[in-house]
């Protein structure tokens, strides 16, 4: 419309100019209409504008009127009016195919419905994604794409946030015409008019069907075992974490069963791998077959599996469920023609009485089954809780007895030996303690039953060793020529290395004599093989250390030791020499001892002489040689000088 009454102002507007000059221009403004192009209405206002101002001077009258001129002024007016309102017309209508052809040609798919949930509009790729034509889907309800895979609760919830926030995002599985379900991620936005009233809902979504298949497939592989299909290890880990939660709430117990496939890899080898494979997979299938269903069984690699038995109100109701996978693991597996004798070995831990997290308690069923593998297979064991804090126990000690070596908190005290008839300090025996941090000074009775026949006790026995051969060598600069003895353990004299390692150390400090040092042997330790530790300490004395048998009688075996031991010196245990005053068994023992020692030609040293008294009835059975509380408390070594120069022999025992 406005381009026809600006054309009747044009030709208006040349007609002074005459119908040629008029041609051209209207043509243009034909041209910038069909184009659509705002250039060339922006040429022709510009033409017009001239032309006007030609016509003033042009025309054949020559007379300018104001009646002219107004009729001129209104008709450029119009005319600019018209060429920006083309122009304007031309950008949203460039703007509208714009938009047009992104809705068109748009990877997700759109929808749009009217506030009643009809559709109005939908694009090529909604289309695609759903299975239906256009003309089946504009107005129809955008319900018939509903499938039954959420409930009434989730369109609930999601219409609620469309309306309370005017939009909504997340997953929704549709149906496609086909009858096929697609997972769809779907963004829904409201339209509002200028009074902010919803007209239409904007639906755009991606189909991720394919994705959502692809991440299932991998959360399997990543939780389930390729092979047999069974939860893995880190399934399993997580239903064990949630079934000792539900334990603590009903108050109920559990079962941790590792069932081991026994002589497994003799089937691969006899067999090959795919048999084995076949194997497993047979074997899932029995042990399946006699769980209950909501038990849980899991593969966690090789030829172990491992169960969860539920629901138990006491441990003793998992044992009939041990003898059924007893049962259905012992029978033969048919693979082919190959005919093949099964058995498992089982081991288990129960939950709350081994109340520790899941991966400790597959650790502990773990142990057990080990354990049934050593009582000789086609058993079960269950997890020993005391034993194991008991070890437990016993590792932290040993952890806390290396780290006191590394961090040198162990001493050595010496308690002085003496000559009770010349006065003569003999020599002292070197007594370990441990200066603990935070206990104190401890004695050796609270820390060396822990490391026992362990590694450590060697490194320790060998500390003990150098240090006593270091002290030797500065007693001795000090002008001390004492002796200094320590005790050896049977497991440290045994080690076939004994001697080769005393040489080492022995070779530390050549300016010690090896006689300066003796070893003293328990009589009470449990030596295998005496032949041997005979042997080894033959060797010892070669090299020039001296032996003594110390705590003589308390063992079984004293007469044999004495008999086949090269020892030059026998100790009389103290607790025959505390108590000889006063029970006259104890004195027989110590009477029996002396005259022993001299049979077989050894000196005798008593240990426990805490009197004057106990020295003197000693020394009126003949033995000469003691050490005790009565003569010197073991003392740290900077107190031994001290010591020396103050020691004085008792005026009753000279007489």
């Amino acid at each position: 419309m406005l381009v026809t009454v600006s054309l009747f102002f044009y030709i208006d507007l040349l007609l002074p100019l005459g119908v040629a000059a008029g041609m051209p221009y209207a043509i243009m403004a034909l041209i910038s209409y069909w184009l659509h192009d705002f250039r060339y209405s922006i040429g022709i206002a510009i033409l017009a504008s001239i032309l006007t101002v030609a016509g003033y001077y042009l025309s054949d009258s020559g007379t300018i009127t104001w009646i002219v001129i107004v009729n001129r002024c209104l008709a450029l007016l119009v005319i600019w009016i018209t060429t920006i309102l083309v122009i304007l017309k031309l950008k949203a209508d460039k703007k509208l195919q714009l938009a047009a052809s992104v809705f068109t040609n748009a990877y997700e798919g759109i929808m749009i419905t009217y506030a009643f949930e009809l559709i109005t509009e939908v694009n090529s790729s909604f289309i695609k994604m759903t299975g239906y034509s256009r003309e089946e889907l504009i107005g129809s309800d955008s319900g018939m794409l509903k499938s039954d895979k959420h409930s009434k609760v989730f369109y609930h919830q999601m219409w609620n946030s469309i309306a309370t926030t005017g939009s909504w995002s997340g997953e929704v599985t549709n149906r496609r015409k086909n009858g096929e379900t697609f997972v769809e991620l779907k963004t829904i936005s409201c339209l509002y008019d200028e009074n902010g009233i919803v007209t239409n809902y904007l639906s755009m979504g991606t189909d991720i069907t394919v994705n959502k298949l692809h991440q299932r497939q991998m959360e399997r592989s990543a939780h389930y075992d390729q092979l047999t299909g069974l939860p893995n290890r880190e399934l399993l880990s997580e239903r064990l974490s949630h079934i000792i939660i539900q334990c603590k709430k009903h108050q109920q117990s559990s079962a941790i069963v590792v069932l081991d496939l026994d002589n497994f890899k003799l089937i691969n080898d006899t067999y090959g791998h795919d048999v084995g494979d076949q194997v497993l997979i047979k074997m899932s299938k029995c042990i399946g077959g006699v769980l209950r269903e909501w038990d849980t069984l899991s593969r966690i690699g090789g030829d172990e599996f491992v169960i969860i038995l539920t629901h138990l109100d006491q441990v003793t109701d998992c044992y009939y469920a041990l003898e059924r996978l007893l049962k259905a693991t012992s029978s033969s597996i048919t693979v082919g023609n190959a005919v093949i004798p099964m058995s498992a070995s089982i081991g288990v831990a129960t939950y709350p009485e081994d109340n520790v997290d899941a991966e400790l308690l597959i650790r502990h069923a773990d142990q057990a089954m080990y354990v049934a593998k050593q009582a000789g297979k086609n058993c079960y064991r269950l997890f020993d809780t005391a034993q194991d804090k008991a070890v437990n126990i016993q590792q932290e000690s040993l952890g806390n007895i290396r780290r006191a070596l590394q961090q040198q908190e162990f001493v050595l005290y010496y308690q002085p030996k003496v000559n009770m008839s010349t006065g003569e300090i003999i020599g002292v025996e070197a007594l370990i303690r441990w200066q603990h941090p935070l206990r104190g000074l401890l004695p050796p009775l609270d820390f060396l039953p822990a490391i026992e026949g362990h590694a450590i006790s060697l490194e320790i026995g060998e500390w003990v060793i150098a240090t006593a051969l270091s002290q030797i060598s500065q007693w001795h600069e000090m002008g001390f020529t004492f002796r200094i003895s320590v005790n050896v353990s049977a497991y440290q004299i045994q080690q076939i290395d004994f001697v080769e390692r005393l040489a080492v150390l022995l070779a530390v400090y050549p300016e010690v004599a090896p006689d300066c040092l003796g070893l003293e042997i328990l009589e009470t330790s449990a030596l295998s093989d005496i032949n041997q530790v005979a042997a080894t300490m033959d060797n010892c004395m070669a090299l020039g250390v001296r032996f003594a048998l110390d705590d003589f009688g308390t063992g079984y075996s004293s007469l044999t030791y004495l008999r086949r031991l090269p020892v030059r010196l026998i100790k009389i245990d103290q607790s025959f020499v505390r108590n000889m005053l006063q029970d006259p068994e104890d004195l027989a023992i110590v009477k029996s001892v002396i005259a022993l020692a001299k049979s077989f030609k050894r000196d005798v040293i008593a240990e426990g002489v805490e009197t004057i008294e106990h020295g003197t009835a000693l020394l009126q059975l003949g033995c000469e040689l003691a050490q005790g509380y009565g003569i010197a408390r073991p003392m740290p070594e900077a107190d031994i000088p001290t010591w020396v120069n103050k020691w004085k022999l008792d005026d009753a025992w000279q007489s």
